[in-house]
């Protein structure tokens, strides 16, 4: 998810029903219940030590304890990357979204490490991974994850992934199919191609007007960039901006605020800032859907909140259209649904891994 970045919001649509299978599922009321029939019961259920977990009072569930050093590291090219790993059985490795880290899978790491073996991974540049001054592109993401399914994880795994992690999980599954099982997006990052958009020709501007031009314009970017990356960290902005995107908002609490105000103290942050809105924002069209799904070729499971202000139903509906080998799980929850609704989430995604 992102802490930083307000994108126009989707529409919203009316309380959703949803299909896994053969099985319906239904959200009742604030109860939130779930109703099912013929599900695929199976997988390998392997409990991890208590120790690694901490209940919260609020919702009754274990949950990852946060540590501000961070738990396990690995050296990519030269670069230091955090991950998490718990539990045992077939690997699931866990993708967070801009801004984010791998502690906004506090809900789901606890339950899926009883029956999987779970990694959740902090992208280059976010979490506690190493602030690296590189020019940042989705293919930077895609060959860490592959990377990390060789060298870590060293057997084929599913990868979920949540909003930016999503889109990284499917580039990773198109170009690496063979360490990839499956993969789960909620409100995943990424746009399908625009035919009339047409590319933009730059071959008339002399190089003079180019330098000129983009001198002052970095300069404009940097003085904006440099105040909103000062604004987007503080936990007031922080918390707000997240209580925008949570439809219920009471799993926002000082843990996740934490967990994505203290990457930002990092001195380099604050450059990755700059790059990250300059050179990936502003060119996601570069690697489209299209392109992606279409080389896909695993089975994949959509786990959307419907209520999202950013990446609204609709676009869930148009990646099942694109790839039929699709299953939706629609659920009444905003953009991070793994968080906001964890139950339900761990549910749907356990159903579907013991179906494959």
């Amino acid at each position: 998810m992102s802490a930083t970045l307000a994108t126009s919001a989707s529409s919203v649509r009316d309380f959703p029903k949803f299909s896994l299978g053969s099985s319906r599922i239904r959200l009742d009321g604030s109860k939130c219940r779930v109703m099912r029939r013929n599900f695929v019961s199976g997988g390998i259920a392997l409990s991890v030590c208590c120790s690694l977990v901490t209940a919260d009072p609020v919702q009754g569930m274990d949950r990852l304890p946060f540590r501000s050093n961070g738990y396990d590291f690995w050296t990519w090219k030269g670069h230091k990357i955090h991950y998490i790993e718990q539990g045992m059985g077939r690997p699931v490795v866990l993708i967070h979204g801009f801004g984010a880290s791998a502690f906004h899978w506090r809900y789901n790491i606890p339950e899926l490490a009883k029956k999987y073996k779970v990694y959740a991974l902090d992208l280059l540049g976010f979490g506690w991974s190493e602030k690296a001054i590189i020019e940042y592109d989705a293919t930077v993401w895609k060959d860490q994850v592959s990377d990390f399914l060789k060298e870590i994880v060293k057997e084929p795994a599913i990868l979920v992934g949540n909003s930016l992690g999503g889109f990284a999980a499917l580039m990773t599954a198109a170009e690496s199919a063979q360490h990839v099982r499956g993969v789960v997006l909620l409100n995943s990052a990424g746009q399908f191609e625009n035919p009339s958009e047409q590319p933009k020709n730059n071959e008339e501007e002399s190089v003079l007007q180019k330098f000129v031009f983009n001198t002052v314009k970095e300069f404009i970017q940097r003085i904006i960039l440099g105040f909103l990356f000062w604004q987007a960290k503080q936990p007031a902005r922080v918390e707000k901006v997240l209580k925008s995107v949570y439809i219920n908002a009471s799993n926002v609490d000082n843990y996740l605020v934490e967990s994505i105000t203290k990457p930002a103290e990092d001195p380099n942050a604050r450059e990755v800032y700059y790059r990250l809105m300059t050179r990936f924002m502003s060119n996601q069209s570069k690697y489209s859907l299209n392109s992606v799904l279409s080389k896909l070729s695993c089975p994949l499971l959509l786990i959307w909140g419907d209520l999202d202000p950013w990446v609204g139903p609709a676009k869930a509906a148009r990646i099942k259209e694109f790839y039929p080998n699709t299953t939706v799980v629609n659920l009444q929850a905003g953009h991070c649904p793994h968080d906001e609704v964890p139950e339900l989430v761990n549910e749907a995604l356990l159903n579907w891994l013991s179906s494959l």
